[in-house]
């Protein structure tokens, strides 16, 4: 099992990078806001899932633990591949799934390419009393783990951890009580407060 793959970005598209690990190029399917996080010719690292098949070998990246995890709950759903499971953390948060299993609501899953009204229902049912309920990840000690995931997820996608550190840092001191409350979200925030410069270029 390939559990993570680091190295320098040869290649990025909307879905998905080719990160070179050994002087072999790796294909990575990856969300579209992720993919547009990596930079051609910095060092990503992210975590992986390896999916076997009789014809196919396809590997899933992401950029935290939590989303990977999260892949392979909805896997593990009847009648949810990975692509279509890779589909639902493209277009929801972590803690939008966490909440509309926990409120049994599968509109958002419906609204999933490929996804249909019995899957979405199902995928409501399987992960119940699987995920951390939404309120319990806006108190304080989440808070700070959610920045040590933002900062480790900066670091992988190419920042030295002192800078991601301190910017991750800043933006929860500012932010305070209306931080968002998934990683995903903080994610975007740091990175928007990085800027475009490149990341290799830092120190």
């Amino acid at each position: 099992m390939i559990s993570s793959v680091r190295g320098t970005v040869l290649h990025v598209t909307g879905g998905s990078a080719v990160i070179e690990v050994g002087g072999i190029g790796m294909s990575v399917a990856l969300t579209p806001e992720h993919a547009l996080s990596l930079r051609v010719g910095s060092e990503a690292s992210v975590h992986t899932a390896l999916i076997v098949r009789e014809d196919d070998l396809s590997l899933f990246g992401f950029a935290t633990r939590e989303q990977l995890e999260l892949f392979d709950l909805l896997r593990g759903v009847s009648g949810v591949g990975p692509k279509s499971a890779l589909g639902v953390l493209a277009q929801l948060a972590p803690d939008e799934i966490a909440r509309a299993v926990a409120d049994e609501d599968d509109a958002p899953f419906r609204r999933v390419s490929g996804i249909g009204p019995k899957t979405a229902k199902l995928i409501t049912v399987s992960l119940a009393g699987k995920l951390v309920a939404p309120a319990a990840v806006r108190s304080g000690a989440p808070v700070v783990a959610r920045g040590a995931d933002v900062v480790t997820a900066l670091v992988g996608l190419g920042w030295p951890e002192r800078t991601a550190g301190a910017a991750v840092d800043e933006l929860l001191g500012e932010l305070g009580d209306t931080a968002p409350a998934d990683t995903a979200a903080l994610l975007r925030l740091a990175l928007s407060r990085l800027g475009p410069q490149r990341a290799g270029a830092r120190s």
